[in-house]
């Protein structure tokens, strides 16, 4: 670790102990992980760490679908022009753009059929980078920190929900309780679990203990954008699972994983914003969440189904070797085919979305 990286984390590690103080000497682990994620210049998010790239040698963390291959925003630009044309809009907003390599494959592809293309991210060190990646595009991008009151257009999110702070949940001895972050001796930090009347949305089977997750952020956030999209459609690709997989009596050690160095740990409390912090979507509640709201689901299926859909295979074979390679792993089921899903949602008439014309599994929400 650097020593810039050592400062960060000493800096983070005092905010996070001042806000246990205020808290009464207990945070909840959403807004401990919303911290280490956001706190305006030190979260891993906020700082100037280098987080996108294909190798560990670049100094990234992790890779992304659109990091290993343009193909991915190819084939999604299909799906984004059939949704374009349906709702009769021409805008695109995108949810943590990243390096800006899915938006310039999109506006690359779709050309002038997007009018303007809007990117809301709360990072000042990512939208720099977004900015220089897209500058051919500067007169059609804007940048935003928050959702306008109103919105028309196609919105795409890759990789952003799993980043929502989730509030863990632990059964011990049949008894439910909230996990939060507690100081311990020596400056470092410990967990520490409080009986709480908050539930799984599936009870669990089985009297073993149990660690999970629930998601109020993900899917208030879904509820905002329900309340402020009154023409379009919007697309979410990530890791998850419906519920039923979800909370499965067998998944008892949770989903909560951390990413540094293109290598996973799963202890969140040490080298606080020196790391990614991510959870698996619950595809089932975000599903939910938006019908209350009233946007309904437009479809939802694996990864490898929604990018056939959308014609990667014939894309993979005009592309080159690399190129193929690369693709090929957007669609292979021990790589990111399977685990990865993606569902949508419209505002409008419905319409048969190419994305999920095969393979649509919106029945096991």
């Amino acid at each position: 670790m650097t020593t810039e990286a050592k400062s960060l984390t000493r800096a983070l590690q005092s905010l996070v102990e001042e806000s246990i103080r205020r808290a009464g000497g207990w945070l909840p682990f959403d807004r401990f992980m919303a911290l280490a994620l956001y706190a305006p210049g030190l979260g891993y998010y906020a700082n100037n760490s280098r987080k996108f790239g294909q190798l560990p040698s670049s100094g990234s963390d992790f890779v992304t679908a659109p990091e290993m291959t343009p193909l991915f925003g190819q084939a999604l630009s299909a799906q984004i022009a059939d949704a374009l044309q349906a709702t009769d809009t021409d805008e695109v907003w995108e949810f943590g753009a990243g390096s800006g390599a899915l938006a310039l494959q999109l506006l690359e592809s779709l050309g002038e059929r997007v009018r303007r293309y809007t990117i809301v991210d709360l990072s000042g060190t990512l939208r720099a980078r977004q900015q220089e990646t897209l500058a051919a595009y500067a007169g059609r991008v804007d940048w935003v920190s928050e959702l306008q009151q109103a919105m028309r257009g196609v919105v795409v999110g890759n990789e952003v929900l799993d980043a929502m702070p989730v509030k863990l949940l632990v059964r011990t001895a049949g008894v439910w309780h909230e996990r939060g972050v507690a100081p311990a001796t020596g400056g470092a930090l410990s967990w520490e679990d409080r009986p709480t009347d908050l539930r799984p949305p599936l009870e669990i089977g089985g009297p073993h203990d149990y660690l999970t997750e629930i998601h109020p952020q993900a899917e208030a956030f879904v509820r905002t954008l329900a309340d402020r999209l009154t023409q379009g459609a919007a697309f979410f690709i990530d890791y998850g699972f419906a519920e039923g997989e979800y909370y499965h009596p067998q998944r008892h050690m949770g989903t909560l994983m951390c990413h540094r160095g293109h290598m996973a740990d799963t202890n969140p409390l040490s080298d606080v914003g020196g790391k990614d912090i991510t959870a698996h979507v619950n595809f089932s509640g975000l599903a939910l969440a938006a019908q209350e709201a009233g946007l309904a689901t437009l479809g939802y299926t694996t990864q490898a189904r929604f990018l056939m859909n959308c014609g990667l295979v014939p894309l993979l074979a005009e592309a080159p070797l690399a190129q193929r390679v690369a693709g090929q792993r957007l669609i292979a089921e021990h790589e990111m085919g399977e685990l990865f899903k993606v569902i949508g949602f419209h505002r409008g008439a419905f319409w048969d979305a190419i994305g999920f014309r095969e393979g649509d599994r919106t029945h096991v929400l």
